[in-house]
């Protein structure tokens, strides 16, 4: 088994029952155990700031679906949610669904790139990692701690 981390952020219909209903399939389907929920915090977008404020999450989760799997699995959450495409990049979303870590794997294949491109960017990836493995490494970049740290 595997220990993927997976960003979650919705700022469009009733974001809290979106955030929990996309954890709920996500800890109801067979492939994936997840292991642990971060608390949900509401955060100012990035990226394309016209937009309504998003709340973020993190889930921990242990899995032997391999990379490509797991994203087909998120983004079939997603679209279960009712996400679309069809907006600006970085626009409003019912859901969002990152595959932000799996393992200490480095990936970058067309369409999939762990960790997260921008991981080590972001204020509302690095808390809720921070808070679900104070002591967890994004491979190539340093402790969530760190990165966290270094945005200050």
């Amino acid at each position: 088994m595997t220990r993927a981390y997976v960003g979650l952020g919705s700022n469009l219909g009733d974001r809290e029952h979106i955030i929990w209903g996309a954890i709920h399939m996500l800890a109801f389907n067979p492939e994936v155990d997840v292991v642990a929920v971060s608390s949900i915090r509401e955060t100012d977008p990035v990226g394309f700031e016209d937009q309504p404020r998003f709340l973020n999450a993190a889930v921990a989760m242990e899995t032997d679906l391999e990379p490509r799997s797991l994203l087909d699995l998120l983004l079939g959450v997603e679209r279960e949610l009712g996400r679309t495409r069809d907006g600006p990049r970085f626009g409003p979303r019912t859901i969002d669904l990152d595959l932000l870590l799996y393992g200490d794997d480095v990936i970058d294949e067309p369409g999939l790139t762990v960790p997260h491109p921008r991981l080590h960017e972001r204020r509302f990836v690095l808390e809720p990692l921070v808070e679900l493995d104070p002591d967890l490494t994004v491979p190539e970049k340093g402790s969530v701690q760190a990165l966290l740290a270094g945005l200050q």
